[in-house]
């Protein structure tokens, strides 16, 4: 038989006539229309609280506080020394334009730190915000300069 519009008609079991509550004791929902004797729950308005647990202690009270967030931390890009070695030639000035400009470090608005991995046997002029204690002696063992640039912004 083929489908047209007269004789289409909705999938078994998927209408079906609302239940009418507080209708009356003969409609087997009537008086308390199904909503029980008193609290919260049996008047019109009610909504219950986001994470509201019945008057048992809701979970996120439950759980410990853990933990200090500094909003003062300062976040540091850092380039290690065998990557600067890598890419610059001995006698360049390694500024944070540079670094950019060659993808050591992607993000412009994050001071950066020199750490001391790897290994450096050229000379080089490397300015940044910061420097660990091996990294620029490591600098200025090779015959290179550190320069500390102005503090930056929290």
């Amino acid at each position: 038989m083929a489908t047209n519009l007269s004789n289409l008609k909705p999938a078994k079991g998927s209408k079906f006539t609302k239940k009418r509550v507080g209708r009356g004791p003969g409609s087997g929902s009537g008086k308390t229309a199904s909503r029980g004797y008193k609290g919260a729950q049996s008047r019109s308005g009610y909504k219950s609280k986001r994470g509201f647990e019945g008057g048992q202690m809701p979970l996120h009270r439950r759980m410990p506080k853990r933990g200090f967030n500094n909003i003062f931390r300062i976040e540091y890009a850092v380039v290690n020394l065998d990557a600067i070695a890598e890419r610059f030639d001995a006698g360049a000035v390694v500024s944070p334009e540079t670094l950019r400009a060659v993808g050591l470090v992607s993000d412009r608005r994050m001071p950066i730190k020199v750490l001391a991995r790897g290994e450096v046997s050229k000379a080089f002029t490397v300015q940044a915000h910061k420097f660990s204690g091996k990294a620029a002696e490591k600098i200025t063992a090779a015959g290179g300069t550190t320069e500390v640039l102005g503090k930056p912004a929290a």
